[in-house]
């Protein structure tokens, strides 16, 4: 069977020793009759890149949602450092350490992009303060402005963020995410309507990110994408987990060609 994707670079499994920092046991969620998740159970490794694939429907958004207290899943555990965190609130998890980016581009648009990382900078770190003025909280700026430099966009910290191009945006939102300081962040599809150039870029960011103790989760589309940054990949199909692996094993595994690489 001809192999359609062609691996440039792929990582070389950095969370390979490490401990597990989330697990999912069981994990469920029913739509009516429909088994959106049946009975995951999933692990990544303190400061892994993995990727979550799948064909349209397979349960990857479901999943990202139950992890991120979007969704409270029907059944099973969500671990995360140990700590059982199914069912909570968005909010709490955040504070648990564990940051999103959505698929689509959730920014405050008529803020400036430092205006955007700054509001989730002071949510990790102070009680919300309607009086004070946010000049007071030097360390949330200087958070903010790491954020911002983080994902390239320093120079952009004026700027409102709805005059910004859409890649830039997509990157914002990965500044808002880090400002929350993570030691889990979870990428939904980070490289989606981007042009080429923007995507090479994101892919460098996705690749500089993970080397600074963070552990990252990657639901994308992009194949090219996943099997250069990902260190292991699991695929979904309807809601279970087909087959993990490095980006080499998921390429050559004949199910996963079958269903959903389609060579």
């Amino acid at each position: 069977m001809e192999q359609a994707i062609d691996i440039r670079s792929p990582a070389q499994g950095r969370g390979a020793a490490s401990a597990a920092i989330l697990k999912t046991e069981q994990l469920s969620v029913q739509f009516g009759g429909l088994a959106a998740l049946s009975q995951v159970n999933f692990e990544v490794a303190r400061d892994e890149v993995r990727a979550i694939i799948g064909p349209n429907g397979a349960g990857k958004s479901t999943f990202f949602n139950c992890l991120t207290g979007v969704l409270r899943p029907t059944g099973g555990r969500i671990l995360f450092n140990g700590d059982d965190i199914t069912g909570l609130p968005s909010n709490k998890i955040s504070q648990k350490g564990i940051a999103r980016s959505y698929q689509i581009t959730n920014i405050l648009p008529n803020a400036t992009a430092l205006e955007n990382v700054r509001i989730a900078a002071q949510s990790r770190r102070h009680a919300w303060n309607m009086v004070a003025h946010h000049s007071a909280f030097a360390d949330i700026n200087e958070k903010a402005e790491m954020a911002l430099d983080s994902v390239g966009l320093l120079n952009k910290a004026g700027e409102l963020a709805a005059n910004l191009s859409h890649g830039q945006q997509r990157n914002l939102e990965i500044g808002i995410a880090l400002a929350t300081e993570p030691s889990l962040l979870c990428l939904d599809e980070p490289t989606a309507g981007m042009s080429a150039a923007e995507t090479h870029e994101t892919m460098q960011l996705v690749k500089r990110i993970g080397e600074k103790n963070l552990t990252i989760l990657i639901v994308e589309h992009d194949m090219e994408v996943v099997m250069e940054l990902a260190d292991r990949i699991t695929v979904l199909h309807y809601g279970a987990i087909l087959a993990e692996g490095t980006p080499e094993e998921i390429q050559q595994n004949p199910k996963v060609l079958e269903v959903y690489l389609k060579t």
